[in-house]
């Protein structure tokens, strides 16, 4: 694999970077997770009985519950049209001890990358968020953030950001919205930190699409309205089809994310990856959303191997976005595949694959996508339900 220089000193070689410009690396780099297998298996739902009760009619769960209603572009749930036709919003959110993070638990697709010093930030995806009363807090930008959030066409949130960022900001196309200056942002006296305590709401974030004079509708050629495949209700994807498939009770992201230690454990009863974090000592807990009182859960869960490069002292590091040589773990409903991924333009979306070539098929539901440093790894054990 060619050496890459490990310091980044002008914005310029970091769009390159970020947008896969200039040669791309030929080689493959596997991120194999350490798996520690036992004996136990998860348990899958009983099937079906055969016949039904007269008085308890057939549903069709592919069917709309309702007339008006479409599968979420997002994450294929089922949607009131208007809500599907509204370009959705990303928010930059801090992971530290101190952060809040008011309506994570509401979010659609959750990203989570190293920044500076080993820590995560967040970015969060919302598709219906036209009547969310406290986002945030909110953080400044990184920008292969933004890169990840041109895929959904989406308004990205942030404040400020280092001078990495202004070449990306400064776009034409580059529809965000910044709160340094906005009125519409608000400081909160009940935050831990002083540094943790801007929020905004569904109806600032209104106010500054119409001062800035965007269109809510998605934009022409812009975003895949067919951004993930899903399996059908009727028929999800177990993995059971892989004959390499494991089975996943803990993913444990610890080894890669140093700081938070987040890790995901598979809930049986209701069919999702529960989320934690332990932040500090030993005290390790529930990933919950403040607002809501809800734990972080997800249908899905993809991790992605990534090339990497640190910029300066300071520890500011750049993601290459774009590639099509690096590889990554997809997992759903207990079990995990090994997939590549590739992303070709800014506003194509991230396709990931199984070993045969074959696109994968998402569950129903939300997603959370882990960004891995080349040469990082992850623990899975199925020996937590």
């Amino acid at each position: 694999m060619k050496k890459h220089t490990i310091l980044l000193m002008i914005a310029l070689l970091s769009t390159l970077l970020l947008s896969g410009c200039g040669e791309e690396s030929k080689e493959k780099s596997i991120a194999e997770p350490v798996v520690k297998q036992v004996e136990t298996e998860i348990t899958q739902p009983a099937p079906l009985p055969e016949e039904q009760e007269e008085d308890e009619p057939e549903t069709n769960v592919d069917l709309p519950p309702e007339e008006g209603m479409v599968r979420s572009r997002i994450t294929n749930e089922w949607v009131p049209q208007e809500v599907d036709n509204t370009r959705p919003i990303t928010v930059m959110i801090p992971n530290t001890k101190t952060a809040t993070q008011y309506s994570l638990s509401k979010a659609d697709v959750l990203y989570e990358c190293n920044v500076e010093g080993s820590l995560t930030r967040l970015m969060a995806l919302f598709q219906d968020w036209g009547s969310l009363d406290r986002i945030g807090n909110i953080r400044s930008c990184r920008d292969y953030y933004v890169y990840w959030s041109f895929e959904w066409d989406a308004f990205y949130i942030h404040c400020g950001g280092p001078f990495y960022t202004d070449d990306v900001l400064g776009r034409a196309d580059t529809e965000h919205i910044d709160g340094l200056n906005s009125s519409n942002f608000w400081q909160a006296e009940d935050a831990v930190s002083s540094g943790d305590n801007t929020f905004v709401d569904a109806e600032g974030i209104r106010a500054d699409i119409d001062k800035l004079d965007y269109d809510t509708k998605y934009r022409s050629g812009y975003s895949d309205a067919k951004h993930y495949r899903f399996a059908p209700d009727s028929e999800p994807n177990m993995l059971t089809q892989y004959s390499n498939s494991i089975t996943a009770g803990k993913i444990d992201m610890s080894p890669t994310y140093p700081v938070t230690n987040c890790y995901f454990v598979y809930n049986s009863d209701t069919g999702l990856y529960d989320r934690f974090q332990h932040l500090s000592g030993t005290s390790a807990g529930p990933h919950t959303d403040p607002a809501t009182g809800k734990q972080l859960a997800f249908k899905n869960i993809l991790i992605q191997n990534t090339y990497y490069e640190v910029r300066d002292q300071k520890g500011y590091l750049a993601f290459q976005c774009h590639d099509t040589t690096r590889d990554g773990w997809f997992f759903t409903n207990g079990r995990g595949i090994h997939v590549t991924w590739e992303k070709t333009a800014d506003y194509s979306a991230t396709r990931y694959y199984d070993d045969n070539g074959n696109e994968i098929e998402l569950n129903t539901g939300k997603t959370m996508i882990c960004i891995v440093e080349d040469g990082d790894t992850f623990l899975v054990d199925n020996n937590r339900m």
